[in-house]
């Protein structure tokens, strides 16, 4: 094992734990910000916008840490962003304390900004890695998702037990639970990440010169996606993206609304971040063996399995398995969608295209968000519930309709 392949598995490796850690605090204060939000505004239509403030806050924020960790590098930009997020939690925390929407709603901003930060994490692990391994690099960085699905939610109830006495609502106990984890983050980006990734992503195109962007003309955003793949593409990730947040996001005030307690609660959320991000690996070998469209197609199934199940029954094990189905099939749009997307760009317009589609997707979810606390108020869960199914058909008719044509012109051909 060279030094530059020691160097790169090293940096993953931190990677991943940075990537756990606040994967963690994310899906913690994911798990009660939708009740939070009801409580603060004294309005359940209100539930689902703090969640789309983070959401807008994220996705608006993309391209400027793209450039902030190009001028400071990754291991700067990572430090900066988890430092955000201990702000953030920490606003949050005392907008529990005060009872104060307006400083929830800075402390959400301040968190999104942070989560596009750790994304990009990611990324960071594929520069360092030769191009046989940049998938497999990314894998395991987020991967990462898995410890913060199992963690994050369980931790929700002892710790709100436990600060009640002190902030005098249990629900605040989530956003001392993030301020902890994004504490310890920064100081693992802070010792381990060590040299900095962007100066061994530099020796590492130099070694491997196929990495670098090849020349030709940068298509505009209209044209890539007047490709039909394209189009399927990110129709597939941003309204697979629109039904799961529409979904999930409701769910935990859905549950309260039945008197389950906080334990029950982070259970359902935990089933549900596992489906998401347990089985990229699996989601992504499946795409590249079987092709991009069956997977997709999967994942829609699948994404309408699960919203017909949550209308079951609101009791624990029933809304456990419709949550894991819905992050199961979410991965399955996003992971094959993803991969059909960038197999229609060429080398030079992959970070600017993807930025594009990680925009759409962060607004898919903003919408979604806001989205489900209006419907919820004015229809209930089920019909909710109901209504993303339907939607959840467009993609299925999208990628069919798409894979009648390529197969009409390949028999012409």
């Amino acid at each position: 094992m060279d030094n530059l392949t020691r160097i790169a598995r090293k940096i993953t490796f931190i990677l991943f734990i940075e990537q756990s850690l606040a994967s963690a605090g994310f899906i913690a204060a994911a798990t009660l910000n939708s009740i939070v939000g009801a409580n603060l505004s004294h309005h359940s239509n209100w539930a689902g916008v703090p969640t789309a403030i983070y959401l807008l806050a994220g996705a608006f924020s993309a391209y400027a840490w793209g450039y902030i960790m190009d001028v400071i590098g990754r291991r700067g930009g990572l430090m900066l962003g988890l430092f955000l997020g201990v702000l953030g939690s920490a606003f949050a925390f005392m907008a529990i304390v005060q009872s104060s929407f307006i400083l929830f709603l800075v402390g959400m901003i301040f968190m999104g900004i942070a989560n596009a930060a750790v994304q990009l994490g990611r990324f960071a692990a594929a520069e360092v890695n030769p191009p046989d391994a940049r998938g497999r690099a990314i894998s395991n960085v987020v991967i990462g998702g898995t410890f913060g699905a199992i963690f994050g939610p369980w931790l929700v109830g002892p710790i709100g037990v436990w600060i009640k006495p002190i902030a005098g609502d249990e629900l605040a106990g989530a956003y001392a639970i993030s301020f902890i984890l994004f504490l310890i983050g920064m100081v693992t980006v802070f010792l381990g990440l060590r040299p900095d990734p962007r100066e061994i992503g530099r020796e590492v195109a130099e070694k491997f010169p196929e990495m670098q962007a090849g020349s030709g003309t940068a298509r505009s955003v209209l044209e890539v996606l007047s490709q039909p793949a394209a189009l399927t593409a990110v129709i597939a990730m941003s309204l697979g993206q629109v039904v799961m947040v529409l979904v999930m996001v409701i769910t935990s005030l859905h549950m309260r609304d039945h008197h389950h307690m906080l334990g029950d609660i982070s259970f359902v959320i935990s089933a549900h971040t596992i489906g998401m991000y347990a089985f990229s690996i699996i989601s992504g070998r499946l795409a590249d063996r079987f092709g991009r469209e069956p997977v997709i197609l999967t994942g829609t199934f699948t994404l309408i399995l699960a919203c017909l199940a949550a209308t079951i029954s609101p009791d624990v094990l029933p809304l456990s398995v419709a949550l894991f189905l819905l992050g199961l099939g979410w991965n399955f749009c996003f992971v094959a969608g993803s991969a059909l997307f960038s197999d229609q760009l060429s080398q030079v317009e992959r970070s600017r295209m993807q930025g594009f589609s990680d925009l759409l997707v962060g607004l898919s979810s903003a919408i979604g968000s806001l989205s489900s606390g209006l419907i919820f108020a004015a229809v209930g869960y089920n019909m909710m519930a109901y209504i993303s199914a339907v939607i959840s058909l467009i993609p299925l008719i999208v990628v069919v309709a798409w894979m009648i044509r390529k197969k009409s012109t390949l028999s012409v051909a």
